[in-house]
């Protein structure tokens, strides 16, 4: 498709970061850095009126849904879950997608799409946090929590908030070149394509547990996940048989006692990694994965990036020295 037209229909109770990821990317004149301008139409069902926004701020479009009608791309931003959308808005997104327009959602906005019955039967991104509640409303989706976006070709999908912008970012190189989306995302200052996906922004506290008797055992595995720990050096520690330990843990904890380690590994070097400078190999002993090679096999298949990728995305003291040197520099 060409690229030059973009539509942004605004739903009700809007998300101020979100709608601006668009404005951002397609509403910019980048003309004079080799970027095609596109013609941006910011549009709602009632134009003039003022719309409240779910941060607190109130917006005023000035188009209404048909300026929609022959735009390249029409994009849906994130918006509250609890709204009932409106037949007119959602015919708008039908007759977009009908038309031949391609159609991008931002964060929650992928829950337009469903509602208007764009998704059946495809696969979609959702943000992590509700991947349960998108399944439950729209089963006949194949919703993928772990990735930024999904690619659809008629259809783009992301997930939550600055996924937003890497499948902003990825239209633009599909349909104008990477050389063009690399100077959108150098003016914006992000990546112009960003590894891995949602699993490595995934919150993984411990699971709570209820058991009395396992409890004890547990609080005590957090604290030696550096030792080695199979099933039946657990099991007399908790003074069962190791049937019954098996048994008593599963119940207990929804899971098997080397899952339920290798996942507190992970979390353990997860906080090494943010918080500390220690090595990929001293990360790995310390957290009971033995070698670095076998801590960037599990990061890779749980987290979805390398321990060095995700350290310089969440540490706080390569944070801290960025800032310090951006400080420097002014």
């Amino acid at each position: 498709m060409p690229l030059r037209s973009v539509a942004v229909l605004v739903p009700p109770l809007p998300a101020a970061f979100e709608l601006s990821v668009l404005l951002e990317v397609f509403g910019i004149d980048r003309s004079a850095h080799g970027v095609p301008e596109f013609d941006l139409r910011v549009c709602a069902e009632r134009p003039g009126e003022p719309i409240p926004m779910r941060n607190g701020l109130t917006l005023t479009v000035p188009h209404g849904l048909d300026a929609a009608v022959g735009a390249d791309l029409v994009a849906v931003p994130a918006a509250s879950l609890d709204v009932v959308h409106s037949e007119t808005f959602l015919d708008a997104v039908r007759t977009a997608h009908a038309s031949g327009a391609t159609v991008l959602s931002v964060c929650s906005g992928v829950f337009v799409l469903a509602e208007a019955g764009l998704l059946d039967g495809r696969r979609a991104a959702c943000h992590w946090y509700h991947a349960d509640e998108f399944r439950a409303r729209f089963p006949s989706v194949a919703v993928d929590p772990d990735v930024l976006f999904v690619d659809e070709g008629d259809i783009v999908t992301s997930a939550g908030t600055s996924a937003g912008i890497d499948a902003c970012l990825h239209l633009v190189r599909r349909e104008l070149g990477a050389d063009v989306a690399t100077v959108i995302a150098r003016r914006m200052v992000v990546p112009p394509m960003r590894d891995g996906g949602q699993r490595q922004f995934v919150d993984t506290p411990m699971p709570v547990v209820q058991a009395d008797r396992l409890e004890p055992l547990l609080a005590w595995l957090v604290e030696h996940l550096d030792e080695e720990l199979p099933v039946p050096v657990l099991a007399r520690r908790a003074m069962m048989s190791e049937r019954t330990f098996a048994r008593r843990f599963v119940a207990e904890t929804g899971t098997t006692p080397a899952k339920w380690l290798a996942h507190q590994r992970l979390h353990h070097a997860r906080r090494l990694l943010e918080q500390t400078d220690l090595g990929v190999e001293q990360v790995a002993r310390r957290s009971g994965f033995g070698s670095a090679a076998q801590l960037r096999q599990h990061f890779a298949r749980s987290v979805g990036v390398p321990p060095g990728d995700y350290r310089r995305a969440f540490s706080r003291r390569e944070r801290s020295g960025v800032q310090a040197r951006g400080l420097a520099l002014d």
